[in-house]
């Protein structure tokens, strides 16, 4: 039995599906745009699908937005204007929300961006991944990395004062210094945020299908070391696995998934997760994934591909599994608020890791060590359930 005594914060995630190309390494719900967009019956089918949520969520004020895909900058500036002003109609959005639109470089000018600030987007995630030609062709980018530079410029230009550059390394025949050369061009486009992964084969992706000659994971551990090391003298904090921050320009929103908070998931494939203290549970939804099926079934209850109750034990897990991915750790009150839960159901798999070297543990925090850090994977599966 869950025991809920308040409500974690409350996201709104909005999944926009289309792209120009799909990449052969993205296992992303998102579809080739074949055709014109048609914006309006999305957002309106978006804004259907948020009202038929909106019962769950009643008077809950809304922290942050972030609006993925696909390729979100597909969509023109008065579509996200006429969406974001509906949803102001419809939730108590906070004043000071974070507001967040991706962006990929070919799809992303200058005017746009502009645009898209004066609608209310207030973070801007431009979806970089190199700034080498040559990779960026084996990744199946539609932008050059000139066109990278000018979305980052263009950014600073339109007034976003919060601005992420997605970058990958690990990518094929990719060498530590081309990836180290990757960071340096980033720090010198002055984002407040980096996201820096490696590229894995993700199943069901063409890239899982036919293998690119990647580097060996001793030359991806020296990328990932040697990108660290550039970012931390630069200013950027890495606070979790794959996030860097200027202090004070960590994304909420991602932090909010990480604390095992709330959020709703509208558009085609969303995901959601919400707590409810009157019935003391967790819930679990998913939305109908192909755009198509989604813009038929929007103001119905078949809309919903999956809906399921979490149990105990599994919140347990999922708490940590997204927690213990923060450089930092999390406060131990933070457990019970967030899951309901107290913090003994997770007591014997924390003592193990804390015997182990895996994690500090007091009165008031719980933190993974270097050690952790580096065998996350060893960490987590000491959580999951039947361990």
């Amino acid at each position: 039995m869950f025991n809920f005594t308040a409500l974690p914060p409350l996201g709104l995630y909005i999944h926009l599906p289309w792209c120009i190309r799909k990449c052969p390494y993205c296992d992303f719900n998102s579809h080739l745009l074949r055709d014109e967009i048609p914006e309006h019956a999305y957002v309106a089918a978006l804004i259907a699908d948020l009202e038929q949520e909106l019962p769950e969520v009643w008077g809950r004020p809304v922290d942050t937005v972030f609006i993925g895909g696909g390729t979100p900058s597909l969509f023109s500036p008065e579509a996200i204007d006429r969406l974001l002003s509906q949803l102001r109609a419809l939730l108590p959005l906070n004043a000071q929300a974070e507001i967040t639109l991706e962006a990929n470089p070919g799809a992303s000018e200058a005017v746009k961006l502009a645009e898209f600030r004066a609608a209310g987007i207030n973070r801007l995630s431009i979806g970089v991944q190199s700034f080498d030609d040559e990779k960026l062709r084996r990744l199946g980018r539609i932008h050059s990395a000139r066109e990278a530079i000018a979305a980052a410029e263009a950014a600073h230009a339109a007034g976003f004062e919060e601005i992420n550059l997605d970058l990958m390394y690990g990518l094929p025949e990719q060498t530590p210094e081309q990836a180290l050369g990757d960071v340096t061009q980033a720090i010198a486009l002055a984002p407040t945020h980096l996201s820096h992964y490696q590229l894995t084969l993700e199943p069901n992706t063409r890239f899982a299908h036919q293998p690119p000659p990647l580097p060996d994971d001793d030359s991806a551990w020296a990328m990932h070391e040697q990108s660290q090391s550039r970012l931390a003298e630069a200013g950027y904090a890495q606070y979790e696995v794959s996030a860097y921050a200027r202090a004070g320009h960590r994304c909420r929103h991602n932090l909010n998934y990480w604390l095992y908070g709330d959020y709703l998931g509208i558009g085609a494939g969303a995901h959601g997760k919400l707590s409810n203290a009157q019935h003391q549970q967790i819930t679990r939804r998913a939305k109908v994934k192909h755009p198509r099926e989604y813009l038929q079934k929007a103001t119905t209850s078949q809309r919903l591909a999956e809906q399921r109750r979490v149990g105990r034990t599994e919140a347990g897990f999922e708490f940590m599994l997204n927690a213990l991915r923060l450089s930092e750790g999390f406060p131990v009150s933070l457990f019970a608020q967030h899951t309901g839960l107290p913090l003994a159901v997770v007591e014997q798999p924390l003592q193990q890791a804390e015997a182990q070297g895996l994690i500090t543990w007091d009165i008031n925090t719980i933190c993974p060590t270097p050690r952790g850090r580096t065998y996350l994977n060893n960490l987590l599966q000491l959580f999951l359930p039947g361990a």
